[in-house]
């Protein structure tokens, strides 16, 4: 499955709320896909933006196959939190099974967070990719995190994070746009649940650990 699509909208729509004016404080998200997600009390809640629909057409009209097409029409932006300014913003984007009517396995993750970043350079010029992988329970999640520099604005920098993984209903990539390392910390320190099992933080501090080399066979 070519999941380049998939995150396409919460880049978007990540970009578009960097400078919106802020509206309830977020707390916990829950997901009928099975998760939830925390985050401090004083991130706010916002809206998707008005454009999503024309957005997800955009999409549509530039997909490749039917099967890019239903995972446009069935893509949806879960949650969206905005802090502080500049503006960090954090994201959540779910893809339910159900409806894409087709499985999704651990396989098709890698191109959840390589597809973002793809589009994401039509707002941030990235650079230093750093990749990571881990387990959250029964689950394993893959983790990207790149430099980010906003085009025409280069004293404006982000650090961009996203991690991404399949649930009994579906998959789920969580988003941030961080501009500083207290708002990615708050990111990656959120408590979530997955399928039931207890909280978690989001990302765990051995998500980036260098696997030690394979030791040569003595001879």
């Amino acid at each position: 499955m070519n999941a380049r699509w998939i995150l396409a909208l919460a880049v978007l729509s990540g970009a578009s709320l960097l400078a919106k004016a802020p509206a309830p404080a977020a707390e916990t998200h829950t997901s009928d896909l099975g998760f939830s997600y925390s985050l401090p009390a004083d991130w706010q809640v916002m809206e998707a933006p008005p454009t999503l629909p024309q957005v997800k057409q955009q999409q549509s009209d530039a997909a490749s196959s039917e099967t890019e097409k239903k995972g446009i029409q069935c893509v949806q932006i879960a949650f969206t939190a905005r802090h502080g300014s500049p503006g960090s913003v954090i994201v959540v984007v779910q893809l339910p099974e159900a409806c894409f009517g087709q499985p999704i396995t651990d396989k098709d993750l890698p191109g959840f967070a390589n597809g973002a970043m793809q589009n994401i350079r039509q707002t941030l010029v990235l650079s230093d990719p750093v990749y990571g992988s881990y387990t959250l329970g029964a689950h394993d999640l893959q983790i990207e995190r790149v430099t980010g520099v906003v085009i025409g604005h280069p004293q404006a920098h982000y650090t961009v994070e996203i991690t991404c993984g399949v649930l009994k209903k579906g998959a789920v990539c969580w988003m941030a746009m961080a501009a500083d390392h207290a708002d990615l910390a708050a990111f990656e320190h959120g408590k979530v649940a997955l399928d039931g099992e207890p909280p978690v933080d989001l990302v765990p501090a051995s998500a980036f650990a260098q696997k030690p080399a394979p030791t040569p066979p003595s001879h």
